[in-house]
């Protein structure tokens, strides 16, 4: 279903039920069905929702707002909207550093956090070879494959799963593709994540080339007093997609005994 909220029309895609909700939000280039396997796993236990980012997926696609704070902003409504009374968000990548800064914020009802191969929050310097590389990564077909094949994974993907990431990764729009790499990845909200305080669980593939792990021990492990780290063994980028049951199964001992 389409919600409009803080100005522009979301798509949030729910599944199951129960007082615990978990809200999704997915990484650049991917869309609410990112989390499908693992949010359908997760909905026989908890109410799901998987939020597309503005720019992507089925959400509208307007010229501004792809800082974090709008983002941020966006989930937010959401949840309001929907009422959520208790929540954890489980943000990837770029999702991990957008559920960062709603966390700063201590927003009432929120009771944890998951983030997986999340960005860290303080901002990554770009060259502007980089910088155009990286907004060109989702320029076509060829391109996107390329990204999947050395970057985003270390385990194949299946077929359609490989389609879908070629799909969403197209599917976004020129500004929301240009403003990750040229201003939210940028930002800096170390200060403000120095004030979450609720039970987080950093994941992490052992083979992730975007997120490395020595980056994440020293940029956001110490700024969350609450903060624990699992590695997923062989995996890369993509764990929705190539370690999904791995994944599942990480978030629902943490739900279980950290909360």
């Amino acid at each position: 279903m389409k919600l409009n909220v803080n100005g522009t029309q979301i798509q949030v895609k729910q599944q199951g039920s129960g007082e615990l909700a978990l809200v999704f939000l997915h990484y650049y280039g991917g869309s609410s069905r990112t989390w499908d396997v693992v949010a359908g796993a997760l909905s026989a236990h908890y109410r799901t929702v998987a939020i597309d980012h503005r720019g992507w997926g089925e959400s509208a696609k307007p010229e501004s707002g792809y800082e974090l704070a709008t983002l941020a902003a966006d989930a937010q409504a959401v949840i309001s909207a929907l009422n959520l009374q208790r929540y954890i968000l489980v943000g990837h990548s770029m999702g991990g550093k957008v559920a960062q800064l709603i966390a700063s914020h201590q927003p009432t009802g929120l009771e944890g956090m998951i983030l997986v191969a999340p960005s860290p929050p303080s901002p990554m310097r770009l060259s502007q070879e980089e910088r155009t590389l990286l907004t060109s990564a989702y320029s076509s077909r060829e391109s996107v494959e390329y990204v999947i094949d050395h970057v985003l994974t270390a385990k194949k993907l299946s077929a359609a799963q490989r389609e879908q990431v070629i799909e969403d990764s197209l599917k976004g729009s020129p500004q929301a593709k240009r403003a990750w790499p040229e201003v939210a990845m940028a930002e800096d909200i170390t200060a403000d994540v120095a004030a979450i305080k609720i039970p987080t669980m950093v994941i992490l593939g052992e083979r992730d080339k975007v997120e490395r792990r020595p980056v994440l021990e020293a940029e956001l492990l110490p700024r969350i007093p609450q903060a624990g780290m699992h590695i997923i063994p062989e995996a890369g980028h993509l764990l929705p997609l190539e370690a999904s049951q791995e994944l599942t199964e990480v978030i629902a001992r943490f739900i279980t005994y950290a909360l």
